[in-house]
């Protein structure tokens, strides 16, 4: 049967664009803009994700295996400890700033520099680079990082392979200025209820204002010393803030609900549950009806005493730090893995429209890691 004149040409079959090609053959800083100019918006790390796969898979020492956006690499050496080298491959959203572009004084721009493509290219070059390591290496890259933590690769990974994330020691390349921080805080949002009785503001003395009702909270918190506790020689600093406030129903009406959002960050010898029951403690005689958790995530220890972690910071060199933030640490922390962050960015320029890394930082960072898993 003739097709009608009318009738519309069919579509043209999509035609799949090929992933971008990454050469591991350049420096870490180098790789680095590569992997800056290959967009990777959180959700959006395809790819990315299929220009590492696809490089990784042209090195013939390493097995390498995926799961949805998630790449995992691992040497088969027999050797007697493993190490997993981990780093997200999503950013935040782009902000004008890609491509990247290097200056006169050695900085790197564009988004993702920081946090954490500068990571990432380290780790690319030590599997490109190190195919008889001391150690077994296991490479994990992932996505959705930067997003709520049910997205989380890694999360995903540990769920349902959780056997390619086995390991001794774990190093997440999360930026740290090119020093180790060990651990990580864990983070607690709750929300605090406050009660009252709703009137017209006219008559204001027939009501009870739950607004006002936040006062005893609010000065509980202005009053509120933080702990500052030592562990593995990492002096943490805690914190509790209130981060929001929501109450009121017109501009005539004396509120009858009110709730204040505090969010403790707290050290990692403390777990999920003596984290809220602290909250609940600090704030039992202000008044507050209820507590809802509204987020948690634990913090995790920094295992600085495990021998490779010894072996590590003698390799990198420097004073480890505690980490303040909360990172990916905590996951393979959960999985009896102890981790370090250790990356070549810099965290107080993660997110920034001027997001840049320092060249040769990256390249020390790269130095240093192939050191570490090449010493006799």
């Amino acid at each position: 049967m003739e097709s009608s004149p009318l009738a519309p040409a069919p579509a043209p079959a999509a035609v799949p664009v090929p992933a971008p090609a990454l050469d591991l053959t350049a420096d870490a800083a180098a790789l680095t803009a590569q992997l800056v100019d290959i967009p990777s918006v959180s959700g959006t790390e395809q790819p990315l994700a299929d220009a590492v796969a696809g490089a990784l898979r042209g090195l013939g020492h390493l097995r390498v295996d995926r799961l949805g956006n998630c790449v995992v690499a691992r040497t088969r050496l027999g050797r007697a400890e493993r190490v997993v080298l981990a780093g997200h491959l999503d950013t935040v959203p782009i902000a004008g700033n890609v491509p990247s572009r290097l200056d006169e004084q050695g900085m790197l721009w564009g988004c993702g520099t920081s946090d954490m493509k500068s990571g990432v290219a380290v780790q690319l070059r030590i599997a490109a680079t190190v195919p008889e390591p001391n150690r077994d290496i296991t490479f994990v890259f992932y996505d959705n990082e930067e997003v709520e933590a049910e997205k989380n690769g890694l999360r995903r990974l540990a769920a349902e392979r959780s056997e390619w994330l086995a390991g001794d020691f774990a190093v997440v390349l999360e930026p740290s200025s090119g020093e180790v921080e060990g651990g990580c805080q864990g983070t607690l949002r709750m929300l605090l209820h406050l009660p009252g009785t709703r009137a017209h503001s006219a008559r204001s003395w027939m009501g009870e204002n739950a607004i006002h009702a936040a006062a005893p909270v609010l000065a509980r918190l202005a009053a509120y010393r933080p702990r500052r506790p030592v562990i593995d020689g990492l002096e943490y600093r805690e914190g509790l803030n209130a981060v929001r406030i929501e109450g009121g129903v017109a501009g005539n009406v004396i509120p009858d609900a009110c709730v204040v959002t505090v969010n403790y960050r707290y050290a990692p010898d403390l777990d999920e549950e003596r984290a809220a029951r602290h909250v609940r403690e600090v704030f039992a005689d202000c008044g507050v009806a209820g507590f809802t958790v509204d987020d948690s995530s634990p913090g995790a220890l920094p295992g600085l005493g495990h021998p490779a972690a010894r072996a590590f910071m003698a390799a990198v060199g420097g004073r480890a730090r505690p980490k303040f933030g909360w990172t990916d640490v905590a996951r393979f922390s959960a999985l009896g893995i102890p981790a370090v962050n250790y990356g070549p960015g810099d965290p107080d320029l993660a997110h920034k429209r001027d997001e840049r890394v320092a060249a040769a930082t990256v390249r020390h960072c790269e130095e240093r890691l192939r050191a570490w898993l090449t010493a006799p």
